[in-house]
């Protein structure tokens, strides 16, 4: 079956190239929403043309013509169909059905459109999709003085965006809101984002926003621009940036040791409030992060330290012990090839044989110890995995000591100096499980 993937551009109707328009002619069915398939009509005469509603439709749609023998279908696509748009997912789609053959049409995105309108270089700005994703997850992609440009949604806002801004402290953003390009009545207005939140303004949903995010100066503690958050950016159990999490000066050492990237299936074992998990989802959104953590208060700082850095998508959250993480139902989660232990619940020997068998090979473990006997344990289980010829081993212990002023003079107070060690996994021992 032959697909042609129309991009439909921003012009009102749609401007196609002539292969586009002989693609549609000679189509058994056309697909599109309502307001696409109105774009091309003066292209297509009687052509069975059935609606766009949800992918899971479109997916059973597409199967359906596939077992009756449809030849030629053109589907109508927003714009540049391969740059935020349907052409990821039909490419993917054909991939597991052999008998189709994809051919695509490309169009002006509204993104380029907007550039274009604003007289903005398109390698000057960051493109994000907030269509169909969480507007929450901005969160983790704004920097200061960065300019953005965003595709949005019902549910992104001028004015939702315009609120998240301030909330995270870009109170000098502006919004530069394009609505209906390409149409009669197009308007571009510029917002500065504290008077849009004190008086909101109604906008037609057909819009794409550029923001210029300035400075964050207003903000006692930055938004973070590199590893490393300042502890006091977290919501803990004991306030402050103190209470259960591992602090900047040993998190940099560990984000360091793991090295995420993407494609990454990180466990952080003993998750505490969620500094580890949280800048490791923030710093590498194509890696998979799943925290475990068992105490109640720990886990509700978790999951506000979720949202308010904006990783929901790439950090899950699981409630259980050390021990669960191991067995039903958490032995479903898939399988890590880096593990970071931080809290083991006093049960470190037996969670590190359970963690070694379930880590892909090539993987690494890495474990933190403050006490005597943790590190020891610790120690013993990599000697001995050394030993054996199935890793490699190496350690290091992070001494920190935090100038303080004690009767009015500075004075360095040491911490606990905590001891990170580190396996890399270079064979399964001779009686372990393959988990794949």
């Amino acid at each position: 079956m032959q697909i042609d993937v129309i991009g439909l551009g921003v012009e009102q109707p749609a401007q196609l190239t002539n292969n586009a328009i002989s693609a549609l002619a000679g189509s058994d069915m056309i697909i599109g929403s309502p307001r696409q398939l109105e774009l091309v009509s003066g292209y297509v005469g009687s052509t069975r043309q059935t609606l766009f509603d949800s992918l899971e439709h479109f997916s059973a749609q597409l199967k359906s013509q596939l077992e009756q023998g449809t030849e030629k279908i053109a589907v109508l696509a927003s714009g540049d169909p391969l740059w935020f748009g349907i052409g990821r997912w039909l490419s993917q789609f054909a991939m597991r059905e052999a008998s189709i053959n994809l051919m695509f049409h490309p169009n002006i995105s509204s993104l380029q459109a907007a550039c274009h309108r604003l007289g903005v270089a398109m390698d000057a700005v960051q493109t994000i999709s907030v269509h169909g994703r969480p507007l929450n997850s901005l969160r983790s992609q704004l920097r200061p003085n960065q300019q953005v440009l965003l595709l949005t949604d019902l549910q992104s806002t001028p004015l939702a965006i315009a609120t998240l801004l301030q909330d995270i402290g870009f109170k000098d953003a502006k919004l530069t809101v394009l609505e209906r390009l390409g149409y009669s009545d197009e308007r571009i207005t510029q917002h500065h984002v504290t008077r849009l939140v004190n008086h909101p303004e109604v906008f037609d949903p057909l819009l794409v926003c550029l923001v210029e995010t300035g400075s964050n100066h207003h903000q006692p503690v930055r938004w973070p621009t590199f590893p490393g958050f300042d502890d006091r950016l977290f919501s803990t159990d004991k306030g402050n940036g103190q209470g259960m999490i591992t602090k900047r000066e040993v998190r940099l050492q560990i984000l360091s040791l793991l090295s995420p990237t993407a494609g990454d299936c990180i466990w952080d074992i003993g998750a505490g409030c969620g500094s580890v998990s949280v800048e490791l989802a923030y710093w590498c959104a194509q890696a998979n992060i799943i925290a475990i953590e068992q105490h109640p208060d720990r886990l509700y700082h978790l999951r506000q330290n979720q949202l308010q850095f904006g990783v929901e998508r790439n950090l899950r959250v699981v409630a259980g012990t050390a021990s669960d993480a191991l067995t039903s139902p958490l032995a479903e989660l898939p399988a890590p090839n880096k593990i970071f232990i931080g809290g083991s619940g006093g049960e470190l020997e037996s969670l590190l044989s359970s963690c070694w068998q379930r880590l892909a090979i090539n993987g690494y473990l890495l474990v933190s110890a403050v006490m005597e006997p943790t590190r020891y344990s610790a120690w013993r289980f990599c000697e001995a995995k050394q030993r054996s010829g199935t890793a490699s081993f190496d350690t290091l212990q992070v001494n920190i000591s935090r100038g303080e002023s004690l009767a009015g003079q500075l004075c360095y107070r040491p911490a606990l100096p905590v001891t990170l060690l580190r396996l890399q996994k270079l064979a399964p021992d001779t009686n372990e499980v393959s988990y794949g």
